[in-house]
């Protein structure tokens, strides 16, 4: 059975190789934070880190991330960017219906790890991939901007 690194955690995954890491996540791990959006990489809502870079992990099979760190919506309050990012949401009243607001993160504090001040644009390049049915854009780009000026 495969080994995988989740959360900083050697995780032993019973899965084969071409699974999804989505569902290796989900159904054989019990880590329902990451959700199933799509299943064609489309719509963010499956978004890890694998080494630091978002990733959609509904069409990304576990081989392709053996040996390498996967980090989930369940680790991201240990982490400062991610504590900033979640405070920022809640004080700009992000999530609506909360679908999509664990990929939404994901993308968002792999962002703020690369580019400590983005503008705009760089938001909203970084956050494209991200859908959100409430249409909650604005909220998530005012709270990017003010996690990033807590974390100044």
């Amino acid at each position: 059975m495969p080994t995988l690194e989740i959360n900083g955690k050697q995780t032993v995954v019973d899965a084969e190789p071409d699974t999804p890491l989505l569902w290796a996540l989900r159904d054989t791990l019990g880590m329902n934070g990451t959700k199933f959006g799509c299943g064609a990489a489309l719509c963010g809502a499956c978004t890890v880190h694998v080494d630091g870079v978002a990733t959609r992990s509904c069409v990304t099979p576990i081989s392709a991330v053996f040996g390498k760190s996967i980090s989930t919506i369940e680790a991201v309050t240990n982490d400062k960017v991610g504590q900033a990012l979640q405070a920022a949401w809640v004080a700009h009243d992000v999530a609506q219906c909360g679908y999509c607001q664990s990929g939404q993160i994901m993308s968002a504090t792999a962002l703020l790890k690369t580019n400590k001040k983005p503008s705009d644009a760089d938001i909203d390049d970084a956050m494209a991939g991200n859908l959100c049915r409430c249409g909650t854009y604005a909220r998530v780009r005012s709270a990017i901007h003010t996690a990033a000026k807590t974390l100044a």
